[in-house]
């Protein structure tokens, strides 16, 4: 490396190296802009992202370290939605088959189909498999008490007594920052329950606004916390429409906060373009520096491409992403296969209100 490389540059490629993660916000600091209030802002130049280097063996799904957590999770992730579609049976021997296979990362939420989705992850846990994965749910409430009894009922349905990542589902509005760390704000009850055991990180997720995002880690420097994840939206349509990877993704990356991808594949609607493959799609994801990429399989089918797809995998080159950013550019200019940064149609807790203050679905 050249003598005159920024000390800061070096060290965090050296810390990348070591966590199997590519800081994309470390090799391109000129991306990040510094806002008035001292949280670090993109600016509208896209990042110089590097391919997610991944300490992996031939055929088998690769591992990253999770932001400063030091724990090693499945590179692609088994999302828990859509566990709620297929028969309870087929749904549980989904799970199975992917923790067989080395997938680790287990996603999921308190309102996913009115909780059943829960409930099947807690029973595909059951027998000794609990500690084979990495747990997360997402609770809604943004008040403590609403949060606090999310949580509870999260814990019993997934039959554990602890929840390694909790994350704070749907900051969509713009008022959620603000709510959230509020006085008798959610965090105040997921800081107790972290007290207290019953989970181990923090996080947030959102799928609207890269600005709501950033407000959101504007607000928790401001009260003097660090979240351990963030979750957004990152594929191959992403980057021409509102885009997380431009705006989120290096200030992520830069504080070392664990990268969770979402919506890969668009909940499907990117495939309908016609203008990539789902393979396609799950490269370009895990191609960023995410720690893990969720995905949803609702069939062994789907489940077994995602597998394939993980086994594989080997970065793509510069070339290849612009290739297929060039692809996917006049398609995706006005957010027309990311419907959920243009609708209220994947926007629950908009449709169910009471959620953000109660304790019951």
């Amino acid at each position: 490396m050249p003598g005159h490389a920024d000390p800061v540059v070096i060290a965090c490629r050296r810390r990348a190296f070591l966590a199997g993660i590519a800081l994309a916000a470390c090799e391109s600091r000129s991306d990040v802009a510094t806002s008035t209030a001292g949280v670090p802002r993109a600016t509208n130049s896209p990042p110089t992202v590097s391919p997610a280097k991944t300490e992996t063996s031939p055929g088998v799904v690769p591992r990253r370290t999770l932001g400063l957590t030091e724990e090693r999770v499945s590179a692609v992730g088994l999302g828990g939605f859509h566990l709620g579609i297929p028969s309870e049976a087929e749904a549980i021997r989904i799970m199975h088959r992917a923790m067989d296979e080395g997938i680790t990362f287990f996603d999921n939420c308190w309102d996913y189909h009115g909780g059943e989705s829960e409930r099947r992850m807690g029973k595909a846990l059951a027998d000794g498999r609990r500690d084979k994965v990495f747990l997360m749910t997402k609770i809604d409430g943004r008040t403590r008490e609403a949060a606090a009894r999310q949580l509870e009922d999260s814990l019993h349905r997934l039959r554990t007594d602890r929840i390694d990542l909790v994350q704070i589902h749907e900051v969509i509005r713009e008022k959620d920052p603000a709510w959230v760390f509020g006085e008798d704000g959610a965090i105040e009850a997921l800081r107790i329950a972290r007290k207290a055991g019953k989970l181990r990180f923090i996080g947030f997720t959102g799928h609207k606004s890269p600005e709501i995002h950033l407000d959101m880690l504007h607000t928790a420097k401001a009260n003097d916390f660090r979240f351990d994840t963030v979750q957004m939206p990152l594929n191959v349509m992403d980057p021409h429409f509102r885009s997380f990877e431009k705006k989120v993704l290096p200030v992520a990356t830069d504080q070392h906060i664990g990268v969770l991808g979402m919506k890969p594949l668009g909940s499907g609607d990117i495939l309908e373009s016609g203008a990539v493959s789902a393979r396609e799609c799950l490269r370009y994801a895990l191609s960023l520096p995410t720690s893990v990429v969720i995905t949803g399989c609702d069939s062994m089918r789907i489940l077994e491409q995602a597998l394939e797809v993980a086994r594989g995998f080997e970065p793509l080159d510069e070339s290849a992403r612009l290739a297929l950013l060039e692809k996917t550019r006049p398609l995706g200019a006005e957010g027309k296969f990311e419907a959920f940064k243009t609708s209220e149609r994947f926007d629950a807790t908009s449709r169910n209100p009471h959620w953000l203050t109660g304790g019951t679905l």
